[in-house]
Order: C-alpha cells, then structure tokens, then sequence
C-alpha cells in the first residue's frame, strides 16, 4: 500500500521577460481615431442595408473632423447634403461619447400607433352603409352614418373597414390598383427639391397635362415647357394612360434633336409604366414634385393657364384630336416664334435659344421648327 502525502505546490513565479537580457517590450501603439472608428463599425454585427448607410455618415463625420476642422458647410457641399444634415449627425455621435453605435439608423415606428379601436356595433353599422352605397367615399359614408345613428365617427374607420373586408364593386380591379400603388410607394423617386439647376437650354423640361371634360366626352392635353428656353409643346389624347404618355416624350425628344438629361412631372399615374420604360430608354432622368404642390411645376403650370386663356377658351376646342393638334400645332408656332415672354427680357422663346446657341458658337438652325412632328395629322 502506497502512502501518498499531499502538500501545498510550490509555484514559482518566472521572473518577467522584460528584465532579461535580449528582451524588450513592445510599446502598445494605439490606432488613430479615423481607423479606430472604422474598425469599431466593421466589427458591429449588422445587416448591409444598415451597415452601407452607417459608413455613409462615418465618412461624413471623418471628412467634417479631419479634412473640413468642422466646417459643417464645406463638408455638406462636398456630399451634396444639407449643413442641418451634417449638424444632426455630429451632435448625436459627440452626445454618445464617439461611440460608433449611434451612427446607426434607429427605428422610426412611433411609440404610440393607432390600434384598432373600431366596436362590434359600428363595424356592422359600417358595412350595412357600405353595402347599401358601395359607390360612396368613406367621407360621404360618414356624414350619412351621423344623419342615420348621431354619432360622429371619423372616415379613418370606414377605410379601415372597407380595406379588411375588401368591400369594393369590383374586387379584383381594386386588388390590381392597390398592388400598383404599392409598387409606386416603393420606388425611389428624385426629388425637385434636391435638384441643381443650370441655365443651359432643354437641361430640364417640365411635363404636366391638362384634363378636358366636354359634355360626355374626356380629353387629356398633355404639355411641355424648357425650364430654360421657356419652349412649350402640347398634344391632346383620349386618355392619359402611360403609353400615351410615352409617344409624347418621343415625339418631344425628336422634336428637340438633342439628348434631355432630365424631366420633371407630378407623381400621375400617367408618368410611370411604358413612360418610365421610354425615360429609361432615353437615359433621362425622372425629378417628381411634391404632392400637393404645382409651384414645385411651376413653369408648366403658367403654359396651362396660357394655353387655356389666351387659345383653348376662344372656340378652338374640338374632341377630335387630329383636328385640334392641327390647330394646336400653329398656335405652338406663333407661341415660341412670336409671344415675348417677360422672364426672357421680352425676347421670344426661339430668338433666346439662338442667342444662347450664338453664345455657344453653335449653329443656329432651329431644329424645332415647324413644330410638326412626324405623322402629327395622321395620328
């Protein structure tokens, strides 16, 4: 039998490298803050949607400390963004201390959002109006829901009755508008006010369009104006569905003989589609307005109202759209060869782009005369 006897180790420290001979300790070299901030983002565990637009803001913050010394104005002209952009930024990177994390997007969803606060009783009541008027607005439901039970309620609910029960005349049509209203919302759209612009001819054409009721007849004029040259363009259609739209910005592009980088409209239904194909086609461009707000057009806007004051309202009107192009077509040449216009000093729009295009040393020749484009009484 074996007797163990158990004692307490005796560890012995060794003693530190340091002090050998033949060995020195390396300084700790800590990295500079740009690369420290850098490498801190990259090891975040995010997704890349979130982690691209995080680096986004940490260059602008690196750009504003060590290029600019913390000139928020130089540094928002250099990315194309807004000073109170830069400033928001910076304080809320400076309030946490540097820490990288606040550069991240944080979720916008409010703290209180409306719930369902609908009762069982006026949910029924909702959708007997409904049913009985499935024509009507959730406005004019309303005041007949006050007028039948006395108690207001607000339109809100009657939307919301209406989507979730899908209480429509036509179910799948409003499926088909409703699906392509979100494909519209999720687009990326240029903004007017984000655009820069320049005084150089046909850089940006405004395209509008005027709707025309006449007895039981609909007609849709759809117009054009250089933001620049003050050159304006008009069609009429039977409709204004996207194709439409479409053939009149080929028939404005040869017209112009040139490249158009950019176009603006509304956000009509008219200027998506085979519209948007023909853009892209054309390698334009597309700025969009706000909604709500013609003066974001501005410049269209003022030819509609010329178009209807000073020719459309004085009989020219026909519902026949070969017709009234052809009218219209000698009212466009007496407008941009004749008509002074006060924001070209008087000068009309086609002796403005040819002292524009002398100024240049370009030809002369004006491309845009006459104003008929190809198969324009045919069609």
């Amino acid at each position: 039998m074996k007797v163990f006897s158990v004692r307490k180790p005796v560890i012995i420290q060794p003693a530190s490298l340091a002090r050998l001979p033949g060995f020195k300790q390396k300084p700790i070299v800590l990295q500079d803050s740009v690369s420290r901030w850098r490498r801190t983002l990259s090891l975040l565990d995010l997704e890349v949607s979130v982690r691209h637009k995080a680096e986004t803001k940490l260059e602008w913050l690196i750009f504003y400390y060590t290029v600019t010394e913390k000139d928020a104005y130089q540094t928002a002209g250099y990315f194309n963004i807004t000073a109170k952009t830069i400033y928001k930024w910076v304080k809320r990177f400076e309030s946490s201390g540097q820490n990288v994390k606040s550069l991240v997007e944080q979720s916008r969803r409010p703290n209180n959002v409306r719930k369902w606060t609908i009762t069982l009783l006026e949910e029924a009541r909702i959708k007997k109006l409904r049913k009985k008027h499935m024509f009507w607005g959730s406005k004019k439901l309303a005041v007949l829901y006050k007028d039948a039970y006395h108690e207001n309620i607000s339109a809100w609910k009657f939307e919301q009755v209406i989507k979730y029960y899908k209480l429509y005349p036509d179910v799948t049509k409003q499926e088909k508008i409703n699906a392509k209203r979100a494909k519209n919302t999720k687009k990326h759209k240029l903004k007017i006010t984000q655009f820069t612009y320049a005084t150089k001819l046909w850089h940006l054409i405004h395209i509008d369009g005027i709707v025309i009721y006449w007895g039981g007849l609909k007609r849709y004029v759809f117009t054009a104006v250089d933001h620049t040259g003050k050159v304006g363009y008009a069609r009429m259609y039977t409709t204004k569905a996207s194709k439409n739209a479409k053939d009149f910005l080929y028939r404005l592009h040869y017209l112009v003989g040139e490249h158009i980088p950019n176009i603006q409209t509304d956000n009509g239904s008219e200027f998506y589609g085979a519209f948007d194909q023909a853009l892209t086609e054309l390698e334009i461009l597309h700025w969009y307005s706000r909604p709500h707000t013609p003066t974001d057009n501005a410049e269209v806007e003022k030819f509609n109202q010329t178009l209807r004051h000073e020719w459309m309202n004085w009989g020219h009107f026909t519902p026949d759209c070969n017709r009234f192009n052809q009218a219209l077509t000698e009212w466009l040449v007496e407008y941009n060869n004749d008509r002074p216009h006060e924001s070209l000093n008087y000068l009309t729009p086609l002796a403005y782009m040819d002292r524009c295009l002398l100024q240049s040393n370009q030809p002369t020749t004006a491309k845009l005369l006459p104003m008929y484009p190809v198969s324009a009484i045919s069609v």
